[in-house]
């Protein structure tokens, strides 16, 4: 399977966005969505000949291994793994580790670097599609930059301040800190949560997303690619509050044996001293007022829930 899902654009000058699906392999809804993007984009060329797109834009499939076969991870979370020194250490070492996640990295990173240099651009946008294990997870997640901070605004989504500080080694975060790159230019790094992985839904929000994205970069005209996506993106988020800061996150390992009490929604209300999971040491308790986001459903992950005010 190939890494690159498409291209499109790098004739005229612009932002280069390199957007990824996958990169945990049981979300597929982005991989879906950036092929929509696509068909979209060349069917607007056929249909207006006078369409222009400034910049750039590409599509690539984050964890290759783990999304053929249909699971988060195979050994080690690959948005949890990129630390300046373990993937100075990978590419280094190739293919000389067993670590499944050490390939994805050097791919991923060498990718990268090769897109910044095939096409050299003064703003660099990192956009990275996720979904949830529970239902209602609509929600952008900067890495609090001021060029980041204005796209995750532009996606007329929640914005969830401070998460990307709380988890260690993920790719947006080595992204923003120029690791890629050596030249000067604007990174702007932000990850999309789209909704529950199997909703059907989550497909079209994450192409609002992405066509969102584009306007936004000025990748072209504002009132191109408008449609009912667009719609269903902002009616979905309509009742969610605009922005919310993190102010726990319960870090798990395998040896807890966590498990999320039935029934929570992204955004739910919950109350200090709730009951809300379990684990070998018992009752875990909710350690003040707020509300519950990514309540973790599925049997891979590091984080058991988070909690924004």
């Amino acid at each position: 399977m190939n890494r690159k899902i498409g291209q499109y654009g790098g004739k005229l000058p612009g932002t280069l966005v390199l957007a990824f699906g996958a990169l945990h392999g049981n979300e597929p809804a982005g991989v879906h969505a950036l092929e929509e993007v696509f068909r979209l984009l060349e069917n607007e060329q056929h249909v207006h000949p006078g369409f222009a797109f400034h910049g750039k834009l590409v599509g690539l499939i984050g964890h290759l291994q783990a999304f053929e076969k249909k699971v988060r991870y195979l050994e080690k979370d690959l948005n949890r793994i990129w630390e300046p020194a373990f993937v100075e250490q990978m590419l280094r070492q190739k293919n000389g580790t067993p670590v499944a996640e050490a390939r994805e990295v050097v791919e991923i990173f060498e990718s990268i670097r090769a897109e910044m240099e095939t096409f050299p651009a003064k703003e660099i946008v990192l956009l990275d599609l996720h979904t949830t294990s529970a239902d209602g997870g609509i929600f952008s997640i900067p890495t609090d930059e001021t060029a980041s901070l204005a796209l995750a605004r532009a996606l007329h989504v929640p914005v969830i301040l401070r998460l990307q500080d709380s988890i260690e080694g993920p790719l947006l975060k080595f992204a923003a800190a120029g690791h890629f790159h050596s030249a000067p230019a604007t990174i702007a790094a932000i990850a999309f949560e789209a909704g529950q992985h199997d909703d059907p839904q989550s497909v079209d929000r994450s192409v609002a997303a992405v066509i969102c994205c584009l306007r936004a970069t000025r990748c072209f005209n504002g009132e191109v690619l408008k449609s009912q996506k667009d719609i269903l993106l902002r009616a979905n988020a309509a009742h969610l509050p605009p922005v919310v800061i993190l102010r726990h996150v319960h870090h798990i390992g395998a040896e807890d044996q966590f498990r999320m009490r039935p029934g929570y929604l992204n955004f739910q209300k919950i109350h200090k001293g709730e009951h809300l999971a379990d684990d070998v040491n018992g009752p875990i308790l909710s350690p003040l007022d707020g509300l519950i986001l990514m309540p973790l459903y599925q049997p891979k992950g590091s984080d058991g829930f988070f909690i924004v005010q």
